[in-house]
């Protein structure tokens, strides 16, 4: 059993992974750092998912790293296209040595007497354990089981003849060509698969319980490749993120303020798209608009897909499989070859490692996070977790900064341990992934972290106010203690004197 010891390890060679590696390289300098990555590939998401139609469902502009411009004029870039940005990014920036593929790392253990996590992981090629050893951990595993998606256990499942296909495990080489198709879901899968399956197949079946609220979105942003060729890249980009940034954030905010309003904003847009011969009810949610993920369809190829008859609606219960299909509940059956279950993810935290803190497992559920950065009560460790209404990349890039910040703080005043503690009790209901209202959030609550109900222990959605807390706020806050000594929260009382400043060095 080999061990070696680094001054962090990044669990996950995803956007996150990557990214949290690019920002040490360039902050941190002299730090040495191992990813260790499960997958034999760079891209984590982007190298798992294989299913046809594959792509980004936030602009690409903002979903890009904020350190490395995002070139060119596609505003949804499909899968292998993000897969090489990351790639590329990592080859730019020399992380690419440092990454140990086929490592599934299965415990992290921090000893206090040590001041350090140990891990323990399996090397899958081999069979053989390898332990590695760091002062600082950060996970950056996304939010869900690589291993298997969520599917329900269908009644009939086992009578019906043809293939059952989730996207998770998309098999290669899958003919469908003149294939009848039922797509189940009404997700960000779901509205990329019908109409890409729709080209080949014979009839693609979108079936869903519910609807969910739909955006067309151009492939192509003109006013990009207009500014591009005006413009350094670096320019450009930043131009062009600091309004997809603002777009965003107005539209979401607008649909927490007057949900009435947007509603009738968004069924208005679908209604343009659709025509008069669509049935409204299979795009009219029953919920306002960001209790769940708003749905991007691209260059509206989904309603293109419904107009020429190759793709249909139906907005119903299933009753149960058959040996041609599926029977739903009014009584109508759709008949398929090929059934692709686009029902969700299955979600879990730090890749299914269950951390402990000397010999104590960390109960995710009874903890509260800081700034959505730190867990509470474990020491030395960060989490890089995404926006849920914006581009996840926006806030993966000033957590990593926030990281390198503290690391750096503690170099500089040759501290060994840093651990955010909640002393005001402020445990709160929601989860980190906020009042989303999606099935998966909801059926992963009693695994997901807490937020609380004030203070940095609520998980803001709001990137400008992130960027001002996690760039530019004191590290020593009060909330955090270093070497097991509670810091004084004075700095705290510069907030007000450094606002306008940092408001005048505030930047996407």
């Amino acid at each position: 059993m080999s061990e070696q010891h680094f001054d962090v390890l990044i669990i996950g060679a995803g956007v996150s992974g990557i990214g949290m590696a690019c920002h040490l390289q360039r902050e941190c300098p002299g730090k040495s750092f191992a990813i260790l990555e499960r997958r034999q590939s760079i891209g984590g998401t982007w190298d798992l998912f294989r299913y046809p139609g594959i792509r980004s469902d936030s602009d690409m502009f903002t979903f890009g790293y904020n350190f490395r411009p995002w070139t060119g004029g596609k505003v949804l870039a499909d899968g292998a296209s993000i897969k090489n940005y990351v790639s590329e990014t990592a080859k730019e920036h020399n992380v690419e040595p440092h990454i140990r593929y086929g490592l599934a790392v299965k415990t992290a253990d921090w000893s206090s007497a040590e001041k350090c996590w140990k891990l323990t992981a399996a090397n899958e090629a081999t069979g053989k354990s390898e332990t590695y050893t760091a002062s600082f951990l950060i996970g950056c595993t996304g939010y869900y089981n690589y291993d298997q998606g969520y599917k329900p256990d269908f009644p009939g499942e086992a009578d019906f003849k043809g293939q059952v296909v989730h996207p998770q495990h998309w098999p290669e080489g899958l003919d469908y060509t003149g294939k009848k198709i039922v797509v189940i879901g009404s997700g960000a899968t779901a509205v990329t698969l019908v109409p890409t399956l729709a080209e080949k197949a014979g009839h693609v079946t979108m079936l869903q319980r519910s609807p969910t609220y739909l955006m067309p979105l151009p492939s192509t942003d003109k006013v990009t490749i207009g500014i591009q060729k005006v413009l350094p890249a670096k320019a450009a980009y930043r131009l062009t993120r600091a309004r997809n940034i603002t777009v965003s954030r107005f539209l979401y905010q607008r649909s927490r303020k007057n949900p009435k309003l947007m509603r009738r904003l968004f069924l208005g847009i679908i209604k343009h798209q659709v025509g008069d011969q669509t049935d409204m009810r299979h795009f009219t949610p029953s919920y306002n608009p960001w209790d769940q993920r708003l749905c991007v369809v691209k260059d509206g190829d989904l309603f293109r897909a419904l107009k020429t008859g190759k793709a249909s609606m139906a907005t119903d219960h299933i009753e149960r499989f058959t040996e041609t299909g599926i029977r739903l509940k009014s009584g109508e059956h759709l008949d398929a070859d090929i059934i692709v279950p686009a029902t969700g993810l299955d979600i879990q935290m730090l890749g299914g490692i269950k951390p402990k803190v000397d010999g104590q497992e960390v109960a995710l559920k009874n903890k509260v996070v800081y700034k959505n950065v730190m867990v509470e009560g474990v020491p030395n460790a960060g989490m890089i977790f995404g926006y849920t209404n914006i581009s996840w990349t926006l806030k993966a890039d000033i957590a990593s900064e926030y990281l390198c910040r503290l690391i750096n703080h503690m170099d500089q005043r040759r501290l060994r341990v840093a651990v955010a503690r909640d002393n005001e009790n402020s445990l709160g209901e929601d989860t980190v992934m906020g009042a989303l209202d999606s099935g998966y959030v909801k059926r992963a609550a009693d695994r997901l972290p807490r937020q609380g109900t004030h203070g940095p222990w609520r998980a803001s959605q709001d990137y400008q106010a992130d960027v001002k807390v996690l760039r530019f706020d004191p590290i020593e806050d009060g909330y955090i203690e270093f070497d097991g000594k509670k810091t004084h929260a004075s700095e705290r009382n510069l907030r007000g004197f450094l606002q306008p400043l940092r408001s005048a060095l505030f930047g996407a």
